[in-house]
């Protein structure tokens, strides 16, 4: 066992400890310190070490005693495919590296595929379902539409069922995999358990109405974070994922020329940006006067939204090319450039925006803009957190041969 897979297990077998102690706890409100590594990179990265956060033993992390009480944590285990297939995790590492090298921009579309995943319903590879006679998939949900990565995931897959049949779960795999794709997005390297099995169901009603959406403000957002567990630090850590990929035009038009229905952008964007983000979207402002489509009302059901972009509108937005997250070049300061931005007014989508919104959320972006072994820390460990979100772990589930379809 070489340097870095001890180090991982010694931080596993802590992380262990403090759950259990924490389940035999639960009337503790106290808080823990954790000690978090010197040097918190992955030394399978290609990127620059100095392009990505180092952690100092001076960094300290509070967690609430209820942190690690989230269903399915303690029945997974570290190296759980050591005596099942044990070059698991290399396949995966080196598949998605290979990919990654004919078409990089598969790096923002497993980040976000693992957390369209784990959201509804926690980590049990859902998301990756076809509809069929039985299955309302999840994949033809409003929020899902552009969603993408499946086909690389299925590479995986049958990479995987070469070696070892019908042994290394689609939950692992895209968990794992979307860990490969923030290293080479420049953040950090962190352990994770395994063991995940794969759901028989796919859940479309709930990941039309409990993702996140781009319009939403700092209190609903704070909301759909909260009733899956995560803190305000937590919330604002994971949405440095943002830090990565494109937002397509169709995202951010209201924003740029017709806010809450006002006909103009929305004041909270930097001008000078306001014209960048028109510049990368264009030919738009007229189709706002007669356009209306769909949208959730407050209740849930639809209602017609004269801010909202028609269907047709729609389609051609999601063709133009967006803007950039990562707009200074891929890997420029992974994180902190997205929290410098809010700051500056300049945050793509309204949501991200609003995290400057509040005084508490407002703060952890100050942090994570001016430290980047704050942020790289406290990334990690949300991620950690949401790849172990309800999952499913023997006897419940199973494991897909086709990750698109039921066993």
């Amino acid at each position: 066992m070489d340097f870095t897979r001890k180090l991982s297990f010694l931080v596993f077998i802590l992380c262990l400890l403090f759950s259990l102690k924490n389940q035999n706890a639960e009337t503790n409100k106290g808080s823990l310190n954790m000690n978090w590594f010197s040097s918190y990179s992955s030394p399978f990265s290609k990127a620059p070490l100095e392009s990505r956060p180092t952690i100092h033993h001076s960094s300290k992390l509070e967690w609430n005693t209820q942190d690690f009480q989230y269903s399915g944590f303690e029945s997974l285990r570290y190296d759980y495919y050591s005596d099942s297939c044990p070059g698991a995790e290399r396949i995966i590492r080196s598949t998605v590296r290979e990919l990654y090298n004919l078409r990089p921009s598969i790096v923002p579309e497993l980040l976000r595929l693992v957390f369209h995943d784990c959201f509804i319903q926690g980590c049990d590879a859902s998301v990756l379902l076809d509809s069929s006679e039985e299955i309302h998939s999840e994949k033809d949900s409003p929020p899902n539409e552009s969603l993408k990565g499946f086909d690389q995931i299925d590479i995986i897959k049958e990479e995987l069922e070469e070696v070892c049949p019908g042994v290394v779960s689609c939950a692992d795999i895209v968990v794992l995999a979307a860990r490969e794709s923030v290293i080479l997005a420049g953040g950090p390297f962190y352990p994770l358990y395994t063991g995940r099995k794969d759901s028989t169901r796919s859940f479309s009603d709930e990941a039309t109405f409990e993702l996140p959406s781009p319009d939403d403000d700092i209190i609903k957002m704070v909301q759909l974070f909260e009733s899956r567990g995560f803190d305000s630090r937590e919330t604002v850590s994971l949405l440095g994922a943002h830090s990565t990929g494109v937002i397509h035009c169709k995202f951010i038009a209201n924003r740029l020329y017709n806010f809450g229905g006002t006909h103009k952008p929305d004041p909270s964007i930097d001008p000078e940006f306001l014209n960048t983000l028109r510049t990368k979207c264009t030919g738009i402002e007229a189709s706002f006067s007669t356009s209306a489509s769909p949208s959730r009302s407050p209740s849930g059901s639809p209602s017609p939204s004269p801010s909202s972009p028609s269907s047709a509108l729609s389609s051609a937005l999601i063709k133009q090319p967006g803007m950039r997250m990562d707009y200074e070049g891929p890997r420029a300061d992974f994180g902190t450039l997205y929290y410098r931005s809010l700051l500056q007014n300049r945050g793509i989508l309204f949501v991200d925006q609003q995290l400057t919104a509040s005084e508490e959320t407002q703060n952890w972006v100050r942090g994570y803009a001016s430290d980047a072994s704050l942020f790289g820390k406290d990334f990690a460990m949300a991620m950690m957190k949401l790849s172990s979100y309800q999952v499913l772990t023997a006897p419940k589930g199973q494991v897909r041969s086709d990750c698109r379809k039921v066993a």
